[in-house]
């Protein structure tokens, strides 16, 4: 497998990686669409800005798996007492027949390395039903996070 950063060359394999990973995860393509639609064009700028980064994987020059990573200002807490920011680690995809091979274990130790390189000592994600097993004996922990679409909100802009 060969392993590269993300560039902004993969703004179009991110958003399909994205849109496949939600829909093994059981959502339709009424959201889906105007989901990725969105995303793609929140995407395009802090992909080549750097804020999102990440890795792929490849094998004989076919991208099959990656990994996107942001750091997110998160005020000073418990759990990160003396910093002010996050890793948060999203869009983790394996393609199909490159599942149970290790891939995305070897995609999550890769960003704890980089969210290490860059200074960072606490990381959060949101798991899959499919994910959290992997996670799980990785060593990430459930939180006490909530969520909720208020009640004003337009509709489609909740968690």
């Amino acid at each position: 497998m060969d392993i590269r950063t993300l560039c902004a060359d993969d703004l179009e394999l991110i958003c399909r990686h994205r849109e496949a990973m939600f829909r093994d995860a059981g959502k339709g393509d009424d959201v889906l669409r105007p989901m990725t639609a969105h995303f793609r064009e929140w995407l395009r700028p802090r992909l080549a800005n750097g804020s999102y980064f990440g890795f792929m994987m490849s094998d004989g020059g076919t991208v099959v798996a990656g990994i996107g990573l942001m750091l997110i200002d998160w005020p000073p807490h418990p759990a990160h007492p003396l910093q002010d920011q996050r890793g948060y680690v999203l869009n983790v995809f394996v393609e199909p027949d490159y599942r149970h091979r290790g891939l995305a274990r070897a995609l999550m130790r890769l960003a704890d390395e980089e969210f290490g390189r860059r200074g960072i000592g606490y990381a959060v994600l949101h798991a899959t039903d499919k994910g959290r097993p992997l996670y799980l004996g990785m060593g990430w922990n459930g939180t006490t996070e909530m969520a909720k679409t208020p009640e004003a909100s337009p509709e489609g802009h909740g968690g």
